[in-house]
This record gives structure tokens, sequence and C-alpha cells, in this order.
């Protein structure tokens, strides 16, 4: 499934990437299917980087509200 096809959380975005990552250090892929893959990857790390953008906004804003009680 690629990546197109399925939302990832960020545990599977980061098996995927790990995934991906074995692939391309195996050095059986060709060239086209190693960049596919690598844009795939590209991708998931793109995911994952929001992910915690997000998160860590979250626990910034919790941790304010917190802060002023």
């Amino acid at each position: 499934m690629s990546t197109k096809e399925k939302n990832f959380s960020f545990e599977e975005a980061l098996a995927r990437i790990e995934l991906i990552n074995t692939h391309l250090e195996g050095g059986a892929l060709t060239l086209d299917d190693s960049i596919k893959l690598y844009e795939e990857g590209v991708k998931l790390v793109r995911l994952c980087q929001k992910t915690l953008s997000t998160a860590e906004q979250k626990i910034t804003l919790l941790s304010q509200n917190h802060e002023s009680t």
C-alpha cells in the first residue's frame, strides 16, 4: 500500500520509513524503484515532522495554560 492510499499514524509512518531504509540500504532495487521508495520516505518524514510539530504546539499550549492557573 502506498503512502497516497493510506493515512499513516506516526508510529506506522516511522515503521514504514525504517522498512524503506532497509530496502534502500539493501542495494537490490532498481534505480527507478529506489527513487520511488525514496520519494515515499520523504513524504513520510514530512508527515512525521508535521505530527511532531503539532504535538509540540499542543504541549506548549497546555503547559502555558497550566502555568496560568
